[in-house]
């Protein structure tokens, strides 16, 4: 099995078993929004897959946390728990809503930057380009979902 390291200025380095090493290396997911414990790559500087991972669960606990750090490192994809307040059922609007990264606040444009992605996920985009993901409309709060409601 390979491992997956830090280098002295913070890089990381893909060890594989004969010793071989190659750096810097970043984790890429295959589908991080549909299936983001599915395929993981990892990748060189000039965007060769190195290694081909195809469920993290496969990999063993130590390596699959570096693993998950240095994809987080990678990926800024806030989740949405739970809406807060809307400014206004028009858009432009302010939204208020409670991530799994804290609470934020951003202005959706229109209601044409909230897309389906599957029956239950949306990708929301905000004016600054932020996407933030909703992972299942109907676990969300009644609150919630009616106002959301207003815009789907």
């Amino acid at each position: 099995m390979f491992d997956l390291q830090r280098d002295a200025w913070g890089h990381w380095v893909l060890v594989m078993p004969d010793g071989v090493r190659h750096a810097p290396v970043t984790a890429l997911r295959a589908y991080p929004v549909t299936a983001p414990h599915g395929g993981v790559a990892l990748m060189d500087a000039e965007g060769h897959e190195l290694v081909w991972i195809d469920a993290l669960s496969d990999v063993p606990d130590p390596l699959r946390a570096r693993l998950l750090q240095a994809l987080s490192e990678r990926e800024f994809l806030p989740v949405i728990e739970r809406l807060e307040k809307v400014s206004s059922f028009a858009t432009p609007s302010t939204w208020t809503v409670k991530t799994d990264r804290g609470t934020a606040q951003f202005l959706l444009k229109g209601e044409e930057d909230i897309r389906r992605l599957t029956g239950t996920v949306l990708l929301i985009n905000d004016v600054d380009g932020v996407q933030y993901m909703i992972r299942d409309l109907a676990a969300m709060d009644k609150h919630s979902r009616k106002l959301l409601d207003r815009f789907l």
